[in-house]
């Protein structure tokens, strides 16, 4: 029995695998952390993995500067960026998609302003956009997803109105509204289809930049807050003991590595699996 295309790609199964374990980290770390990712043991500070000299089997990967279980925040940190990369990659394909929609198919005037509000907010640089908006909203995880959204709307926007702007001129989408189609039935059924292939690739690559920008934001103390575990936040608390104690920082860098090439390997494989365009490309 032939295998699906999906299944035959190195990158979507290698992606899918990576994502995979995070994903049960992020589900399961109330079973898998075996202390409060919040707990504080000041007696038992900067202690090195239960493999090494000194250090606990009840601290698989040791604490950090305050005694607190660096496996607990590593699992609970994954939730944390899970959370925040679906959430805010969902909204931020929505909004981006809807306007790529109306400009690419409608044209003109319509076109001509959604293009430029989105050469004005691409102006700005989006981490510094990102901070200046984490001040005004204050902080919290809910206040993360939403500065993302705001900012990064954009690269839906501009990438797939140049693909719509190529669909809308299908003999098919022309067929549709002969037939009698209105313009939300034709940009529904025929329009939008066509850009699924796009769109997944794009929200994959989204979820790895909204990992990324909410380590910098936890980083610099403009994140989900103290009260939730996250990884820019474990790296920001480990800098400090470096000299003596590397696991803190190494393990949520590696974390931030594997979630982000995960997300990356599998929207780059389903597009080049899912897209016909790319696929009679190879085969031509």
């Amino acid at each position: 029995m032939r295998r699906p295309a999906w299944a035959r790609s190195a990158r979507v199964l290698v992606g899918a695998g990576l994502l995979l374990a995070v994903l049960i980290c992020a589900a399961a770390a109330p079973w898998l952390a075996l202390h409060d990712p919040a707990e504080q043991d000041l007696l038992a500070v900067l202690q090195p993995p239960s493999g090494f000299a000194g250090g606990s089997p009840d601290y698989w990967l040791g604490t950090d500067s305050l005694g607190r279980d660096v496996w607990a925040r590593l699992v609970y940190g994954a939730r944390t960026a899970v959370l925040v990369a679906v959430f805010s990659a969902t909204g931020a394909a929505l909004l981006g998609t809807m306007l790529a929609h109306a400009a690419g198919y409608f044209g003109g005037a319509v076109d001509w302003v959604i293009s430029r509000a989105v050469d004005v907010w691409m102006s700005f640089p989006p981490v510094v956009l990102s901070l200046i908006l984490m001040v005004g909203l204050g902080g919290g995880i809910d206040k993360v997803v939403l500065a993302i959204i705001l900012v990064d709307w954009t690269r839906f926007c501009r990438v797939l109105r140049s693909d719509v702007v190529l669909t809308a001129r299908r003999d098919y989408v022309t067929a549709a509204r002969l037939a009698g189609y209105s313009h939300f039935q034709t940009v529904l059924r025929e329009v939008l289809p066509a850009s699924l292939p796009l769109i997944i690739t794009l929200i994959s690559l989204e979820m790895g930049i909204a990992v990324v920008v909410e380590a910098i934001l936890s980083f610099v103390g403009l994140g989900v807050g103290a009260t939730l575990p996250a990884w820019g936040q474990m790296i920001s608390d480990a800098r400090q003991n470096v000299a003596t104690s590397q696991i803190g920082l190494l393990l949520p860098m590696a974390a931030i590595f594997v979630t982000v090439a995960g997300f990356n390997l599998l929207g780059d494989g389903l597009r080049r699996t899912l897209d016909v365009r790319a696929t009679a490309g190879r085969m031509a």
